[in-house]
């Protein structure tokens, strides 16, 4: 809350918990959020460029944090806020006479600069979060507070914080995602579709050389939109999924061969059906089949029968092979369905035939 001092500047007073860190104090409190967007401005001319050039806000990433808040408003997480204090500040105990009281309070001018070391993207989406959703500033958010005079440890503490933080795997982000409807489709899908049951990497975003898995959940999820991409919402777009994993498998010898008790290593080592990119390409071509012919994409598919997907076929050299090494780039992405669409005679737009004399040059 806002009161006034003896020297007639305006201060906030928190109600805090003190820590100890390094032998240092630190103060942990709870700010509503209608005072993030005056708490945390100070003017950036007076701190050092260096330090400034590290906390440069990358302002695409507002908008979608933003929308999180808006759109969960009921039903958001925000991780604490850490800023540095530039000032010495005092702490007052409670009760007042006991002076190892870990509970008590501090009061900031409001004049101190007070620099983020984590959170400023938070910061900024709060701000603008805000206008939408007034609301929103009753609320309260964590922050871990630091007293760094001069803001000399600064950099450090930047460095530090960030130094372990670790993302998690796209794979687990998609199965723990129970906002995202998708993501649930897609769950539901794997169990229908014998190729993916069972033979699903849940929480990786890279199948290693001896794991018994085919697929992980990231690429089974961005296939599967990608082959929906041009199916309209009206339509029965699980059904159409499943069916055409089903008929995909019905027609590809090493995911039969796999299925019969064939090693998945031994199959990633040997031919590239099994592998990312293929999954993808046979997406995109599935998005193409299902849009051209919406009632007999699956007598089209028989086709695939006459390729030969080991790794040895020239034809793969400069789609998905390159050096020796298979690869997973848009662009090998895009010859290697160029290829499918070819083997199935299907016409290539002008894009695709742009990555073709790419090739060849």
């Amino acid at each position: 809350m806002k009161s006034i001092h003896d020297s007639d500047i305006f201060s906030y007073k928190f109600p805090v918990i003190k820590g100890i860190q390094s032998g240092r104090e630190y103060y942990i409190t709870m700010v509503p959020m209608r005072l993030i967007p005056n708490l945390f401005l100070f003017n950036e001319d007076e701190i050092p460029p260096e330090l400034r050039a590290q906390r440069r806000i990358n302002k695409s990433r507002i908008p979608a944090i933003t929308n999180y808040l808006i759109k969960n408003y009921n039903n958001y997480i925000f991780s604490s806020l850490t800023a540095s204090i530039d000032r010495l500040i005092e702490f007052h105990p409670l009760p007042p006479d006991n002076k190892n009281s870990k509970i008590g309070s501090i009061t900031i001018p409001a004049d101190t600069k007070i620099l983020i070391n984590d959170g400023q993207h938070r910061r900024a989406a709060i701000i603008e979060a805000l206008k939408l959703r007034p609301e929103l500033g009753y609320e309260t958010i964590s922050v871990v507070f630091y007293i760094d005079t001069g803001l000399k440890r600064s950099q450090q503490m930047f460095s530090d914080l960030n130094r372990y933080a670790v993302k998690p795997s796209g794979s687990l982000s998609i199965l723990y995602d129970n906002r995202d409807n998708f993501a649930k489709f897609v769950l539901e899908m794997i169990n229908e579709v014998p190729i993916f049951q069972d033979n699903v990497d849940y929480e990786k975003t890279s199948i290693s050389n001896r794991s018994r898995k085919l697929f992980t959940l990231s690429s089974v999820y961005r296939a599967t939109k990608s082959l929906l991409g041009s199916v309209s919402e009206n339509n029965n777009m699980k059904e159409i999924a499943v069916d055409y994993w089903n008929e995909i498998t019905s027609h590809m010898k090493p995911w039969l061969e796999f299925l019969k008790g064939k090693p998945s290593y031994t199959l990633r080592q040997d031919t590239v059906a099994v592998h990312d990119l293929t999954l993808q390409s046979l997406a995109n071509l599935g998005s193409t089949l299902v849009n051209l012919y919406p009632h007999t994409w699956q007598s089209e598919l028989v086709k695939l029968e006459d390729i030969d997907w080991n790794r040895d076929n020239p034809d793969w050299e400069k789609r998905a092979i390159v050096a020796n090494r298979l690869l997973k780039s848009y662009s090998n992405v895009v010859l290697t369905t160029n290829y499918l669409k070819m083997k199935l005679g299907l016409n290539l737009n002008e894009k695709e035939l742009e990555y073709e004399e790419k090739k060849v040059k």
